[in-house]
């Protein structure tokens, strides 16, 4: 039953985009966007395919006991989301840094927990927290920060239309909240590339 009812949703998904496309005032039948419907929910599947990816999963077998006790920092990762309130894209870099409390992680772990929340109808100021969040908890670290700087084209391509508006967001825990060292070291540590 469950999966006659999956294959009906699969069925109703093009017919929608066909609607919509005719809506828009545009002809789905013409040559061009015959094809549409289909690869745009292929697209949207792709675009948000975190919603079936579990970051416990990805990090579970990722852990390891290190009496490491410096800072460690994954930056200029490349991310790319939809806007939940306009299903438009914003993209741009994640910075993260964690100091560890006896565990450290595999460093190819940290992109890999980026692309299970970015992947999702996101804001990004729950983007930045849900990875921030994440990694406190997988590693329970003496501390974890996020910094996301994103250009959103809900902001480039419609309403103010300013296309060089970067938005950036953090998250600050444990000892990045708490230390102006730990924090003030990281934030000066992810601009070290621009000043080049």
């Amino acid at each position: 039953m469950a999966r006659s009812k999956k294959t009906q949703d699969e069925a109703r998904f093009p017919k929608l985009v066909t609607e919509m496309l005719a809506l828009l005032g545009e002809n789905p039948g013409r040559e061009g966007l015959r094809r549409t419907p289909e690869r745009v929910v292929t697209s949207l599947k792709y675009l948000t395919q975190g919603y079936k990816l579990d970051p416990k999963e990805i990090l579970k077998n990722a852990v390891f006991k290190e009496p490491y006790d410096e800072m460690v920092i994954v930056k200029d990762i490349e991310l790319f989301s939809l806007c939940e309130h306009h299903l438009l894209p914003f993209y741009g870099k994640a910075h993260i840094a964690y100091i560890p409390n006896g565990k450290i992680i595999g460093l190819s772990k940290i992109p890999r927990v980026v692309e299970v929340f970015s992947r999702r109808l996101q804001v990004q100021e729950r983007l930045t927290t849900q990875i921030a969040e994440c990694l406190m908890n997988a590693l329970n670290p003496k501390g974890v920060a996020v910094v996301i700087e994103a250009l959103h084209l809900c902001m480039s391509m419609r309403g103010v239309r300013k296309a060089d508006s970067y938005t950036i967001t953090s998250s600050m825990l444990g000892a990045f909240r708490k230390d102006a060292r730990s924090r003030s070291e990281f934030l000066s540590l992810i601009r070290l590339k621009r000043e080049e």
